[in-house]
């Protein structure tokens, strides 16, 4: 199991950047998956999430209406898309399966390496 997150950078608040994620060695298709983050003495959490299919999203409230989770089943890559982004979404961001899923699968317990999303004037 792999992930590989790109996109990240420095950019102004107010401004935008679009994360993706490639992922491999599992059934893509089969799982729900989301984005996380970790700022700087802060522990990791859930931004937002996708399920399997693609059907349905759910949003951290810090971030529900500014950030917008996608996936392609085709290309097994999952995306978020950062717009008005403030000082407090700096971190490093990571995607993996879902919450529920990555408890109970140690297959899912390791993370990438993620990339830097770093807001500020």
């Amino acid at each position: 199991v792999q992930f590989v997150e790109s996109g990240g950078g420095q950019v102004q608040p107010g401004g935008s950047l679009r994360l993706s994620c490639a992922a491999s060695g599992f059934t893509f298709s089969s799982y729900g998956m989301s984005w996380y983050r970790q700022a700087p003495g802060k522990e990791r959490e859930l931004v937002a999430g996708i399920t399997s299919s693609g059907g349905r999203t759910k949003y951290a409230d810090s971030v529900k209406g500014r950030f917008t989770i996608s996936r392609d089943n085709a290309k097994n890559t999952v995306t978020l898309q950062m717009n008005s982004l403030k000082p407090e979404d700096t971190a490093v961001y990571y995607c993996n399966v879902d919450p529920i899923t990555r408890a109970t699968n140690v297959v899912f317990g390791s993370w990438g390496q993620g990339t830097q999303v770093t807001v500020s004037s």
